[in-house]
């Protein structure tokens, strides 16, 4: 893999949902996962979106002195797609929520933010065909 990837941390035993949400809202691919030895939880999962790459897993306090690592809605994860109508419709179905309505704007893209079910906050954006 090339450039940044990110690396989200689910909370509450939920990164299986959360792969889940992503595959159903966001046409995501599963590439790989890994349970932890509790069979339970996630220890990794890598998904291909939109032609990049997202990696999560669940949270594990054990490794991190007692302390969740989760920080749900610490970054927003952006979608440059063709059409964010589609994608905004498939992700409400799925059980996103609005945080900034779609609409048009003025740098030109069709853009919104959605909350996720775990937290993460994803921008949707599609450029606006000139009209003409």
């Amino acid at each position: 893999m090339k450039g940044i990837t990110p690396y989200l941390t689910i909370g509450e035993g939920r990164a299986k949902q959360a792969v889940a949400f992503y595959q159903q809202a966001f046409g995501a691919v599963l590439v790989e996962q890994h349970a932890a030895e509790d069979g339970q939880r996630l220890m990794h999962a890598h998904l291909q979106l939109n032609g990049g790459d997202l990696m999560l897993s669940d949270d594990f306090p054990e490794f991190h002195g007692g302390k969740s690592s989760a920080q749900p809605g610490g970054a927003r994860l952006h979608l440059q797609v063709d059409d964010a109508d589609a994608l905004w419709a498939s992700a409400l179905a799925a059980g996103a929520s609005v945080e900034m309505p779609l609409d048009d704007q003025f740098w030109g893209d069709r853009y919104g933010h959605l909350r996720d079910p775990f937290g993460q906050v994803w921008s949707i954006g599609a450029t606006i065909s000139p009209k003409g």
